[in-house]
């Protein structure tokens, strides 16, 4: 399989799961997710999908710290409903890396290793877009999402229109594809940026 190389130079996540690790999935219950793994997930690489990934990085890093983060062991809220615009793509994603489902996930052994009802939509009454919540409530974070802050070629948008209607050339397909990508890549790795782009609210309500 042929995808550009800046996949591969994305930071992975590397997280515990306890019921890979009781069935004997992986040793120990380690699991890599990468980038890729989120790209065959959603069917593209775009900017909702790179900035999932990046959001979920922020999440965990302030729910874990330098711990191996643990999947399932907490819930995930999106403050839209899951039919409106993207959210779909980026609960999907989220709950993808997290381990953690809605009400068609697994219900888990004997009381143990629930991946079920940890992600819900619609929960109007956070201020940030996602919600990242230990499930003993010792620690929460509510982050927005906010891809406008690497902004695209300006002229990606007109080649994007040529390409729908099928009148572009194919090197002006290739031009836009790499165009669309080179955005993407940005957003994966310059991690300096990775706080301008999932940006937690504070406690006390502000504008962002």
């Amino acid at each position: 399989m042929q995808y550009p190389k800046f996949f591969d130079e994305a930071e992975s996540f590397i997280l515990k799961d306890d019921l890979a690790n009781f069935l004997g999935a992986t040793k120990d219950g380690i699991i890599e997710i990468t980038y890729i793994d989120c790209v065959k997930l959603a069917g593209h690489s775009c900017p909702t999908v790179a900035g999932s990934y990046i959001l979920t990085k922020v999440a965990l890093k302030h729910l874990f710290g330098s711990n191996t983060p643990v999947r399932s062991s907490f819930k995930i809220s999106i403050k839209e409903p899951k039919s409106s615009g993207v959210n779909g793509v980026i609960g999907n994603v989220i709950g993808f890396i997290c381990g953690c489902s809605d009400e068609g996930g697994f219900s888990g052994i004997g009381g143990k290793f629930n991946k079920k009802n940890l992600l819900s939509y619609g929960n109007s009454s956070q201020k940030g877009l996602v919600r990242f919540e230990l499930l003993d409530g010792s620690k929460s974070i509510e982050l927005n999402l906010d891809t406008s802050t690497v902004p695209g070629n300006p002229k990606m948008k007109e080649l994007m229109q040529k390409a729908l209607m099928g009148s572009a050339t194919s090197k002006e397909l290739e031009e836009f594809q790499n165009m669309w990508q080179e955005r993407v890549k940005f957003m994966l790795l310059n991690k300096d940026e990775w706080n301008n782009i999932a940006k937690e609210i504070k406690w006390v309500y502000h504008n962002i």
